[in-house]
């Protein structure tokens, strides 16, 4: 089974869900995580902000730090391989890596509207 580590930027809350304003691609990656989970998924996601210490502890993770900044999150590592930096995986991405149709990952909603398109 596939392993994905996430390693966010310092967000507010574990999500990044939260606040006045939230941010439409936080929310999608939120939800995209959650539905891995269930389906079985060995992902997990660290918060800079509350998990300081896992972004040390990740030698791949301190080095993009080291030579990006802040910049490199958030940074996905698939299977211990750096896949992604400086940006959320798309739903085809996760989808590839995972196995899992792409189509599971899109809302009821985007789904009925794409079978309306064809």
């Amino acid at each position: 089974m596939v392993n994905i580590r996430v390693f966010d930027p310092a967000l507010c809350c574990p999500t990044g869900v939260c606040g006045p304003s939230v941010d439409p691609e936080l929310t999608r990656i939120a939800t995209a995580i959650f539905l891995l989970e269930k389906k079985g998924v060995d992902i997990k996601r660290f918060n800079l902000g509350s998990e300081p210490q896992a972004f040390v502890d990740e030698k791949l993770v301190q080095s993009l730090l080291e030579e990006k900044g802040t910049d490199a999150l958030p940074a996905i590592l698939v299977d211990g391989e750096v896949k992604k930096v400086g940006e959320y995986p798309t739903n085809l991405e996760l989808s590839d890596w995972t196995g899992i149709s792409e189509q599971e990952f899109m809302k009821k909603d985007e789904k009925a509207n794409k079978l309306n398109l064809l």
